[in-house]
């Protein structure tokens, strides 16, 4: 039911005056955070959770069929925790004494850590991505009624992960998407892009296919209807677009640059107080409930078996898309994204197979990476694919998404120079590094279309994030069905009791060693060779046995040097007396031939055979 009575438009204000005190309450205390961006858009969000139009379960906070709200401006956050006051879930004392204090769940910006939040933001320009991801889930997987808002900041307007979320949430038809724009005129450190013009707002957000909703950010008259008319809208998102003033509410504050970011005094706050009013610390609002579908239940089986004839070599970007086939009927809750290169990364296999898990996301990486959060916030195992050298591009998107505790997995195709005449814009040579400095990340590299399987696999079952680095070209098989592939293991792919050294590597460099191997093998030199594919966790005990038993370690990769698998191996063996020698890519690569390429780059196997003999 719609507030309109004047007895509950009257507690609409009621509510209004008691989050704005907890506001400056609680940053106040704290002694830091903002304040005046929460003011502004106290009454769009009051008259969204309080007026009757969020749907939400404050006792189940992972219902499937709750209304989703995600505060894209992170720094609001003293607003999304007294809303909660309001509604009964929070104690205003615990508000206002723990707020930004360590150990809290009530951080300086959202986190999972908080049971009411979505999804951790507070890097503009990424909550609506994260809402499409949910909305998507609601209208094409799930087919559940629940409605997705997002409260934007005009300020992270000018990210352009904003305007590629615009595009893709218009083209899916997601009218089950409301945005809410607080236009409060006033950024960090001063003017925003178009000041108060609601209109250049309108007009170009209308241009990407949104129905769009203007109102007075502060007028519970204007801002209910918007709601109602918001809901009933039908096959476009919706956004209502609303001026505010920053420091709503605190006649110092308000419209006034400088505030950003800024906690009143003591002596302010107390000054402020008489502004806001009659506080009635003991009204609450009440939250309808949702609706009690059930999602649909997806059946389990069990993946059928790898098959790849021996003597036909096949890229592992092929073997990434078979397995994502294969193993779907097992992982139902599999979704694929891809960066408009399904044709390369060779998630089209699994398009073909079942094209209604799979979602198009163009070329626009930050949103793919966005929507596949709110997906896996959602129950979803997205397996989002590019070339490894584009998920540089939405790199903010990644290291935010741990905050986020989701099953969350990247495939990054194209890797290294070996991919050969295209040439360096195309060449994922930063990606191991990228991924590994993710914290609670895994990282895995396989050689050949089996071990990419079983990899693939292996991520489905693995909770967090996983990052797979596949090749362009075919290479050999080296591995029967039957062998097993864990996260933290690796491969001893050559060993004998004489070696005298030992290469550690990974992806296409180890057919590179295996042919070092070989013609060594011939001069009297044994070497050991190990295929170490779980990049991140290493392997520790293959690698001390190396280190103790031969007299070097050399290790080879199709990357930077920086933050590679040989930084890796260094790391883990610091306290190790063998010394470790590493070959990476260290010149400005161009195009050629792979093979070429490799020789440039003194990481074939002529560079290793070389390697071995100046060491020994």
């Amino acid at each position: 039911m719609v507030m309109s009575l004047p007895e509950e438009m009257a507690k609409l204000k009621k509510i209004a005056a008691l989050i704005r005190y907890y506001i400056l309450a609680a940053t106040t205390e704290a002694g830091s955070g903002h304040p005046t961006s929460s003011l502004s858009a106290t009454e769009l969000m009051t008259a969204l959770c309080f007026g009757g139009f969020f749907r939400f379960d404050v006792n189940r906070p992972e219902h499937p069929n709750n209304d989703r709200l995600i505060f894209s401006k992170g720094h609001a956050s003293p607003l999304f925790y007294a809303l909660w006051v309001a509604a009964g879930r929070l104690s205003g004392e615990e508000l206002i004494h723990t707020y930004r204090q360590f150990g809290s769940p009530l951080e300086g910006h959202p986190s999972v850590s908080f049971p009411y939040t979505e999804a951790a933001t507070g890097s503009l320009g990424q909550g609506l991505s994260i809402g499409l991801g949910m909305a998507l889930n609601a209208k094409y997987l799930d087919k559940l009624p629940y409605l997705t808002y997002i409260l934007l900041g005009d300020s992270e307007m000018a990210e352009g992960s904003q305007w590629e979320a615009l595009q893709l949430a218009a083209h899916y038809e997601l009218d089950n998407l409301i945005g809410i724009l607080d236009v409060n005129r006033l950024g960090q450190r001063g003017e925003t892009m178009y000041g108060h013009d609601l209109q250049a707002y309108e007009q170009r957000i209308a241009a990407f296919g949104w129905e769009t909703i203007l109102v007075d950010g502060h007028s519970f008259e204007e801002i209910l209807p918007a709601y109602q008319q918001a809901a009933l809208v039908s096959g476009k998102p919706v956004m209502i677009i609303a001026k505010t003033i920053k420091g709503k509410g605190v006649s110092f504050l308000e419209d006034k640059n400088g505030w950003h970011g800024k906690a009143l005094s003591r002596e302010e706050f107390q000054r402020a107080l008489p502004e806001l009013g009659a506080i009635d610390l003991s009204v609450k609002g009440e939250i309808p409930r949702p609706h009690d579908q059930k999602p649909l239940t997806p059946q389990v089986q069990k993946a059928g078996p790898i098959s790849y004839p021996p003597d036909k070599p096949v890229a592992t970007r092929v073997a990434y898309g078979n397995a994502l086939k294969r193993i779907y009927p097992e992982f139902p809750w599999i979704v694929s994204l891809d960066g408009e290169v399904s044709n390369s990364t060779m998630a089209e296999i699994f398009k073909k197979a079942y094209p209604e898990r799979f979602f198009e996301v163009y070329i626009a990486e930050q949103n793919m990476v966005g929507m596949g959060l709110g997906l896996a916030r959602r129950g979803k195992i997205p397996f989002m694919s590019t070339f490894a050298a584009f998920f540089s591009r939405a790199f903010d998107q990644v290291r935010m998404s741990q905050y986020s505790d989701p099953h969350l997995k990247f495939a990054g195709s194209h890797a290294g120079v070996s991919i050969g005449e295209d040439g360096p814009s195309q060449m994922g040579l930063e990606d191991l590094a990228m991924f590994r400095a993710v914290l609670p990340s895994v990282v895995l590299y396989p050689c050949d279309a089996v071990s990419t399987e079983k990899l693939v696999e292996a991520a489905a079952r693995q909770p967090g994030i996983v990052y797979l680095r596949t090749t362009r070209q075919a290479t050999p098989i080296l591995y029967g069905p039957e062998e097993d592939f864990l996260i933290g293991g690796s491969k001893v792919l050559r060993r004998g009791d004489g070696d005298r050294a030992t290469v550690v590597t990974a992806g296409i460099t180890v057919f590179e060693a295996l042919t070092a191997y070989e013609e060594l093998r011939k001069e009297g030199i044994s070497l050991r060779v190990i295929d170490l594919y779980s990049i991140k966790p290493l392997d520790l005990a293959a690698l001390q046995d190396a280190a103790r038993e031969t007299k070097v370690l050399i290790t080879v990769e199709d990357h930077y040097p920086e933050g590679g698998l040989g930084e890796a191996v260094l790391s883990a063996l610091a306290t190790s007396p063998t010394p470790v020698h590493t070959l990476a890519v260290r010149r400005k690569p161009k195009s050629g031939k792979p093979g070429e390429l490799l020789d440039f780059e003194e990481i074939s196997a002529a560079a290793i055979i070389r390697q071995v003999r100046g060491l020994l």
